[in-house]
């Protein structure tokens, strides 16, 4: 019994990070009181005691000799400057809490909710939504291009200055409100979303606003602003894709006839949105110095330039096809061409420095742009879908109550939501001052893969209504595009398996690079310090992580609403940590090789975040109906983490006997059928699917698609007792069952309906018909189509 008391002591211990002064008190005391100890024991034990509670002695007995073994083995993984660099780039945020194995729900919840202000408003209710009004998507892609309509309004309306401060003539919108135009504007198509989106996101005006001269923001600003410049960025080459610190192109210091130094560029890029159009280049380019004129290095690093489309010996004539998706895309190309030292991005103080300022910029872009043209895209077709299916019938019922669509259905609506939420957390803190990269990367990869998967089950859901191409067809250019986005801004592979939690594992965890640092500048003082920490924080996670597991976390104190999902978070948060740790200690520096280890705890960490986004959402919007998700978002992403730990274990060589235990008490199992029904019949309710899709464009023109959809289920529940009164009129042989033209002009003539509703429940089932037809062509225009 002492013995199991004193093994329970320990723990307590540990679970509350007791210092170690007090384990050797209590040890010494606990052994004294109830243990037959020899001698020896106490020799070992105040050994031990000197030698971990002393601090010269332990420096110079244990910490220099774990430091020595470190730097000789390489456990520590090595970080190059480019990497050091990206570190450096953004800020921590809710994940490096994740990292310590905790969860701040107070802290969560009262993060600023980002409101729009009159002037962000007023530009979404008025100049997106007159921009989505002038545009077709089908005719878009008829004529491979935006009309000019379209083009000019953009550029004066100034869509392409929604980052560019007021000063600069810009509309100075916050994260939120660029968010949410794009949001809207991928409702209405795709092209006029990212012809919007990018300039607004990585490149030149970014750039310059941040890392440019007075003269250069001065001048360009203003221009990029007005829509008097069209900007792009020419980053990628054929051999330098996600690896940006690989390219090729180049510019070579030297001095023209007049004495000045002067840079000769030679660059190929592609996939560079906008290029073709363009009238200012953002280049990345490496600057060599081989006459040394500025600096005694000859490679002087990436830096970033500003072309004029019109310099001479530049080539943007060619046209990119991306899957037929109709925004302009384009390699440039680059021979001799000659700029000044002006041209550099920061001027000479901005020699070097474009991997910096790329990285600062990727921080935040990911987190804004790609995520919202996923979120309206899902929004949409969560509202076509949803509507259709209710419309649509087999074998006498709505194809929304079949089991397997309801769970396509429940899974999109689920998405659509977490989606919201965690665009929403996200953004409010980049407007709270945050810049958070390893978050920004996690909504990257989620919002981007979540979106496919939306897409796909929503292309199952309407078969043959979304292969046929056509006006009538709200979704397929969507379904055509996505591939695109799951491949900018960092591929979605690299992108889980490297970034999410590698970059996070050193940048987030509160002790890891503050040891790196120590080690490379093998400073004892400071490696003592926080390996101490490292491992008490590792004991505390192991020890937690242990006891929530016993207990499925029943003791963690949480407030009330939603108290069993915020328990499990804990406890997952805590295994997440511990199991990282160990995996650290493991593998040591291979940790970053090891990257299907990474990308699996990759997962862990984003459904962290997640659920956490979830929860806020929900307890800032107070809508109780919406509960039904957010317990299906949780289920579904406790479930992801579960599988997740048990990959990550099966991997690890011994712990692998760990499994049958892992599996007999798991955090999470996939959410049950019946959710799918209730989300289903949650979605029936027009006020309830409409505020899960809003923020979409409406349209109000009588033809446009969307319209004549949700125009066909509002007549078609407006007659919906009308046609149960015909339906049991063919139960109870009144009349007979036919096709449902023949049955409504037998129920009118024997007078089981009236004239009028005769007339209103004809008019309902000409327009169903009329949104489940498909598009046809005869074969002359079909083959003259694109």
């Amino acid at each position: 019994m002492e013995t199991l008391i004193f093994a329970l002591i320990l723990l307590i211990f540990g679970f509350y990070s007791y210092p170690a002064i007090l384990w050797f008190v209590f040890i010494g005391v606990y052994s004294l009181t109830f243990f037959s100890t020899g001698v020896l024991f106490w020799i070992v034990f105040a050994l031990l005691a000197i030698v971990i509670l002393n601090k010269e002695v332990r420096q110079h007995f244990i910490i220099k000799s774990i430091l020595n073994f470190i730097k000789e083995k390489g456990l520590i993984p090595k970080i190059s400057k480019t990497e050091d660099q990206a570190l450096q780039a953004g800020t921590n945020f809710i994940e490096a809490d994740f990292f310590k194995g905790s969860v701040d729900f107070n802290k969560v919840k009262n993060e600023k909710i980002t409101l729009l202000n009159k002037e962000e408003q007023d530009f979404l209710d008025n100049e997106v939504e007159q921009l989505c009004a002038i545009e077709s998507d089908w005719q878009i892609f008829q004529n491979r291009d935006l009309s000019k309509e379209s083009w000019e309004f953009i550029k004066t309306k100034k869509f392409f200055g929604m980052i560019i401060p007021k000063e600069y003539g810009g509309l100075g919108f916050s994260a939120t409100a660029h968010s949410k135009v794009i949001e809207k504007l991928v409702s209405k198509s795709q092209v006029l979303a990212i012809t919007v989106m990018v300039p607004n996101s990585l490149g030149p005006a970014e750039l310059i606003l941040k890392h440019g001269t007075q003269e250069q923001k001065d001048y360009y600003l203003p221009r990029l602003a007005q829509g008097q410049e069209v900007p792009c960025f020419g980053l990628t080459e054929p051999n330098a894709g996600s690896d940006a610190t690989s390219i090729t192109s180049s510019g070579v210091l030297f001095k023209d006839e007049k004495g000045e130094i002067k840079i000769k560029l030679n660059f190929e890029k592609r996939y560079i949105t906008l290029g073709n159009i363009a009238t200012l280049i953002g280049l990345a380019f490496v600057l060599k110095d081989p006459d040394h004129l500025l600096s005694n290095e000859e490679n002087l690093g990436i830096t970033f330039g500003l072309i004029d489309s019109k310099t001479k010996g530049v080539d943007n004539s060619n046209r990119h096809d991306p899957l037929g998706i109709a925004f302009v895309n384009s390699p440039i190309f680059g021979k001799n061409v000659v700029i000044s030292l002006e041209n550099i991005i920061g001027g000479k103080e901005g020699i070097g420095k474009g991997w910096q300022m790329l990285v600062e910029s990727l921080s935040i872009g990911r987190g804004i742009s790609l995520p919202s043209v996923s979120l309206g895209g899902s929004k949409l077709a969560l509202k076509v879908v949803s509507t259709y299916t209710q419309l649509r019938e087999q074998f006498g019922l709505s194809i929304d109550k079949f089991e397997g669509v309801e769970e396509k259905i429940a899974k999109i609506a689920a998405f659509t939501y977490l989606l919201n939420a965690s665009r929403n957390y996200t953004l409010d803190a980049i407007d709270n001052g945050a810049k958070p990269a390893v978050i920004n990367s996690i909504m990257k990869y989620h919002a981007t893969e979540k979106f496919r998967e939306i897409i796909n089950d929503s292309m199952d859901v309407l078969g043959g209504a979304a292969i046929i191409r056509g006006e009538k067809n709200l979704l397929a250019h969507a379904y055509f595009a996505l591939p695109i986005s799951i491949t900018v801004e960092g591929a979605n592979i690299l992108t889980r398996n490297l970034m999410q939690f590698g970059q996070g594992l050193i940048k987030s965890h509160p002790y890891l690079y503050k040891q790196v640092l120590a080690i490379q500048n093998n400073d004892i003082d400071s490696f003592d310090t926080v390996l101490r920490k490292h491992i008490a924080l590792s004991i505390n996670s192991t020890i937690k992580s242990f006891v929530y597991f016993i207990s499925r976390g029943k003791f963690i104190k949480t407030s009330k609403e939603l108290q069993a999902y915020k328990k499990r978070l804990i406890w997952s948060a805590t295994s997440f940590t511990a199991l990282s740790n160990f995996s650290l200690v493991l593998l040591g520096a291979n940790i970053k090789k090891k990257e299907n280890i990474s990308a699996r705890f990759g997962d862990i960490l984003s459904w962290l975040y997640l659920i956490t986004a979830t929860i806020r959402e929900f307890e800032n919007s107070k809508k109780q109906e919406d509960k039904i998700l957010v317990e299906y978002i949780c289920e579904y992403g406790f479930y992801k983490i579960q599988e997740a730990r048990e990959d990550i274990i099966q991997n690890l060589g011994f712990m692998k006997i760990l499994l049958p235990f892992i599996r007999l008490n798991p955090i999470g199992i996939k959410p049950e059928d019946k959710l799918n029904r209730k989300i289903v019949e949650f979605l029936t309710n027009k006020e309830n699917l409409n505020s899960l899709c809003s923020g979409l464009y409406t349209p109000t023109n009588k033809k446009d698609p969307l319209y004549k959809l949700e125009e066909a289920l509002d007549l078609q529940n407006e007659n919906k007792q009308i046609l149960d009164r015909i339906k049991y009129a063919v139960k109870h042989e009144s009349i007979k069952k036919a096709a449902f033209l023949d049955m409504l002009e037998e129920s009118h003539n024997v007078g089981v309906i009236t004239n009028e509703e005769y007339e209103a429940l004809k008019l309902a089932y000409n327009k169903k018909m009329d949104v489940i037809h498909v598009d046809y062509f005869k074969d002359k225009i079909y083959k003259q189509q694109r």
